[in-house]
């Protein structure tokens, strides 16, 4: 359906392995020419741009001295912000050299690996790692879907930190999804 709907709009896609994700993140950044990876997922549909930004920008501002930049290194973000950026030639190494399943679906964890005396993490100014804003379970789904039916419709350019006030008004809501584990660290 996704590709359909890229057909129809005119907007440009890649499809690759859907086992090897590593894979068809390798061959897409390599089909447009990407030199710089930017790497959100899509089950984190909270995502705050200004979050990405604040990524990116500490990599362009050390991209002599970093191969690999992210939020997630030492988690004080909320899951569900998880940004990386990394150079295409960190990718191509990993997509070449990364053997294991987790390193083949996950991406990065060969990248992080080869780049750890080249890589950087961005903290928030405080730890707010216990927050879960990811969608892999049914109750993840349920508390993205209050979060947004609450935000969206005041404000569709709501960033993380209306999320964090809205959740400390309704710090029940944090029970809805508290017993889900995530698969990987």
């Amino acid at each position: 359906p996704v590709v359909e709907l890229c057909k129809q709009l005119g907007v440009s896609y890649y499809r690759g392995s859907e086992a090897d994700v590593l894979s068809r993140y390798f061959y897409a950044a390599r089909e447009y020419n990407a030199e710089v990876v930017v790497r959100i997922t899509a089950d984190c549909p909270l995502i705050d741009p200004q979050v990405v930004d604040q990524v990116i920008a500490f990599y362009l501002r050390h991209v002599d001295s970093c191969d690999y930049v992210s939020n997630v290194s030492q988690r004080t973000y909320p899951r569900g912000m998880d940004t990386e950026v990394f150079t295409l030639s960190m990718l191509e190494e990993a997509h070449i050299n990364a053997l294991e399943i987790s390193e083949r679906e996950h991406v990065t964890p060969y990248i992080r690996k080869a780049a750890s005396k080249r890589l950087a993490n961005i903290a928030y100014h405080e730890n707010q790692s216990g927050h879960r804003w990811t969608v892999d379970q049914e109750e993840d789904f349920q508390l993205i879907e209050k979060i947004l039916q609450n935000l969206y419709p005041v404000n569709p350019l709501f960033t993380m930190e209306d999320v964090l006030e809205l959740l400390n008004k309704h710090p029940d809501w944090l029970k809805i999804n508290a017993k889900v584990e995530q698969k990987i660290k």
